[in-house]
């Protein structure tokens, strides 16, 4: 009799070990800033290999797109956690949102400036006469307002695309270095890429964030979502054909080919020298100065209205063990 009942154990146990598993997933959810694409490449590898799961989570990432409140949904708490830039995050806390970075899978921003290699433009001092096609409202924006002459250069809304780049030789546009340009050379244009980051402003890019109230009532929620996402963020710049192949499903827009070359432009952006040193997802005090005196010497900060330390935290990442 005990041997058939150990028998029977010993058959109930994946069971019972299932569902112990299934019942103690947190169900949480990302709200990325835009649509899926690359610069998503790590979050959506760490769901579709199952990181997110064998950390004991069960994530739904909500795609992003124009105007989507990712940080205002992370503040109130419509989501647990989103994915925006750091000069983003900083403006937001000098709303009162109480939201704070955990994770930079980007050490160098994607931001640039597409112009014409028929223009002779090489460089930022050099736009002059011609259309921008570039966000009033974005920080980086201004900084390129208020640092370079850009004589003659009249600046209109970005559309959200390449169309107008491709059909007008005398119009460049904002983008990020892993998208638009592959996807203009994708269409015959032969576009000229300024980096932003060039100009010394870098902010840290498609962090992780989640609000002050989850990192104090949840920290190990935080923790385990913190360390299943770099997790896959470094699966993804190691082997993304699987994860874009996921991600071109969401997004149709973005072929495979955009994505692949996309992830091949993130690795040196992912682990730069300094992810090398201190692990990828790292952060540090001197990046996070440096972005708000920026911020605060082209006005969109009050002086001493927003300390650094308070927008982020390096307490959930692996390195701060």
């Amino acid at each position: 009799m005990r041997r058939i009942v150990a028998t029977l154990l010993l058959a109930l146990l994946p069971l019972l070990a299932a569902a112990q598993e299934g019942a103690a997933k947190d169900r949480v959810s990302i709200v990325l800033n835009w649509f899926p694409e690359a610069e998503h490449g790590g979050y959506y590898a760490a769901l579709v290999h199952g990181y997110y799961a064998e950390a004991g989570l069960d994530v739904e990432i909500l795609p992003g797109g124009v105007d989507v409140p990712v940080l205002p949904m992370v503040a109130t708490g419509r989501v647990q956690f989103g994915v925006d830039n750091a000069d983003q995050l900083l403006l937001a806390r000098t709303q009162q949102a109480p939201v704070v970075a955990v994770m930079a899978p980007m050490q160098v921003s994607p931001r640039c400036i597409l112009v014409h290699e028929s223009s002779g433009i090489q460089s930022f001092e050099q736009l002059e006469n011609m259309t921008l096609g570039m966000s009033a409202k974005a920080a980086f924006s201004e900084w390129l307002l208020k640092r370079y002459p850009l004589a003659k250069v009249k600046i209109v809304p970005y559309p959200g695309n390449v169309s107008q780049f491709l059909v007008d030789k005398n119009y460049g546009c904002q983008g990020y270095n892993i998208s638009e340009p592959i996807v203009a050379r994708r269409q015959g244009a032969t576009p000229r890429v300024l980096m932003v980051s060039d100009t010394g402003y870098n902010p840290y890019t498609s962090l992780l964030i989640t609000s002050e109230k989850l990192a104090a009532e949840k920290p190990d929620v935080v923790r385990r979502m913190t360390e299943a996402s770099i997790k896959g963020w470094r699966k993804y710049i190691e082997d993304p054909a699987r994860t874009n192949a996921f991600i071109n499903k969401l997004n149709p827009q973005m072929e495979m080919y955009i994505l692949d070359e996309g992830a091949k432009l993130l690795v040196d952006m992912v682990l730069d020298e300094a992810a090398k040193r201190d692990g990828l997802g790292s952060m540090t005090a001197e990046r996070w100065s440096t972005l708000v005196s920026q911020l605060e010497e082209i006005g969109l900060l009050k002086p001493g209205s927003v300390p650094a330390e308070s927008a982020y935290t390096t307490e959930f990442l692996p390195a701060a063990k």
